[in-house]
Parts: C-alpha cells; structure tokens; sequence
C-alpha cells in the first residue's frame, strides 16, 4: 500500500507540473470576443447574483495517474484529446440539442425547467461555478428532470488568456461543486464564448470531459427580440444540430418567452429534442 501510494503521489506531481509548465498566458484566440457573458462579442457586464463564496481551490481534484502507468486496478478511460470541439450531433436522426449556458439563474432557469418539463424534452445545461455554488438546488433539479449538467468554466474568463493551472481551476472548480451536488462529475464542457485552446483541450479530457460548441446561435444574450430569438432557432433547425442559448448572465427574459414558441414549434416539425450519451 505504500508502495503504491508513493508511486500515485509521484505521478499526481509529474502530472501537474506538465500542465502549467508555460510561464506566461496564451494569446486570445484570433478574432475572439472581448469578455462578455453571452456567446458572442459586445455584450454588457453580467447580471444577477455572484456567489459570495471564494472560489475553490481544487488543486487534486480528480487528479489521477495516466492510464499507462496506473496498476491495471487504478486505469480509467479518458476522452481523446481534441484539437476543435463537436459543433454537432451525428447519427442521432431527426433529433436536435438545446443548451442553455452561463446559469442556473433562480429568475430563469426554473422557467425553461417548467417549459421543458411540460414537453417532456431533456437538454443541456452549461453552468458556471460562481452560479451554481449558490444555487445547487437547481443543479439537483435538472439532474432530476434528465437534463445533462455541463462545466462553463467557473468564472466564464477567455480561457486562451489564462495560464494552463488557471484553467484546471476554473473547470475542476466548477466539476467539484457539480460532484458534490450530483454524485458525479460533469462528462461535457463548453469554453466560454466559444474561446478554446490546446490547453483547455488537455485539461478538459483530464478531467473526463468532451468539449461541446454549437451549430445554431440564437445570439438570445444581445437581447434582440423574442421574434428575432424564435426565428434563428426554428430556421436553424436540422438533423444534430445544437442550438445555443442563456438562461443567466443578463436578463434573459426574452429567451424563456422564445423558448415556449420554439420548442413545440420544433416538435410539430417532427424533431426529436434529445441529449449526446456517453
């Protein structure tokens, strides 16, 4: 037992200094967005309650040996590492995917919780961690509810911008409250406005998870109407598509009143709404 502690110790620290070995933070992303909440660019500072509470430290959070040097009893599977993430779903048929990022707000969420409740339709929630610390309730509910719950990082920075140790903190932050909440951590993660790096990637697969874009942004987070947010989904409609929307980081009022058209406009259509399986 020792033994085998020791060598698990030496690899936890071999393992950790590889991922921040750069000194310096990575450059932006060409043509990334300046940091806003919304999926896109120009977005005003973030609305609603920031949790109060200091963000975690999970400096061992799910930090384990690499499979090749672990006891057979030890190995775990890992998602490859991508170079660009799954924009979206193939082979699922006439099926599509909502998201919905940057909550769980208590203004909004619990509204597209009741929309897709009554329409018997699962999707997908990337929350951050400085919302869902404080709202875990919400977590427990989508997770009741058969939506899958997804890492937006902690504090939704421009990860490109960050060095690789500030990455691991802000998604194993945002892992771990996900864990306690849920009993398990989150298989999916999504870089805020859409800024990944080689980094991200890395780092994401370590922690278990496979990045997940968009096809279809409904651009909900620039306010634009609730026409406008209708339109850009039902018009975006295919076989695997991913739809991208808020439910927190602004008023997102317009996206749950376009959410309550959409959805059974989309199911008349004869699409299926679903989530990806791991």
């Amino acid at each position: 037992m020792l033994r085998l502690a020791a060598a698990l110790g030496a690899t936890v620290t071999v393992g950790a200094l590889a991922v921040d070995r750069l000194s310096g933070p990575e450059p932006a992303a060409p043509g990334a967005a300046p940091p806003s909440r919304g999926g896109g660019s120009g977005a005003g500072p973030a609305a609603g309650p920031q949790a109060q509470a200091a963000r975690l430290r999970p400096s061992s959070y799910r930090l384990q040996p690499m499979t090749a040097y672990a006891p057979p009893a030890f190995r775990r599977a890992v998602p490859p590492v991508r170079q660009r993430p799954f924009l979206s779903m193939s082979g699922v048929g006439r099926s599509m995917v909502l998201t919905f990022d940057d909550g769980p707000d208590p203004r909004y969420t619990p509204a597209i919780l009741e929309t897709l409740r009554r329409h018997d339709c699962r999707a997908m929630f990337f929350v951050c961690g400085e919302m869902a610390v404080d709202n875990q309730d919400l977590l427990r509910e989508m997770a009741a509810d058969g939506h899958v719950v997804g890492n937006h990082s902690w504090s939704h920075p421009l990860i490109p911008k960050l060095r690789p140790s500030r990455i691991r903190d802000e998604l194993g932050s945002t892992s771990e409250v996900v864990e306690r909440a849920l009993g398990a951590a989150p298989l999916w993660y999504r870089a805020p406005y859409g800024a990944w790096n080689r980094h991200s990637f890395e780092i994401g697969a370590e922690l278990g998870m496979e990045p997940l874009a968009w096809t279809v942004d409904t651009l909900d987070w620039t306010e634009p109407g609730t026409d406008t947010i209708v339109r850009r989904a039902v018009d975006g409609a295919a076989p695997g598509a991913v739809v991208l929307s808020h439910d927190a980081g602004g008023n997102r009022s317009q996206s749950v009143a376009a959410l309550r058209r959409y959805l059974p406009e989309l199911l008349d259509a004869g699409y299926q709404i679903t989530v990806p399986r791991r």
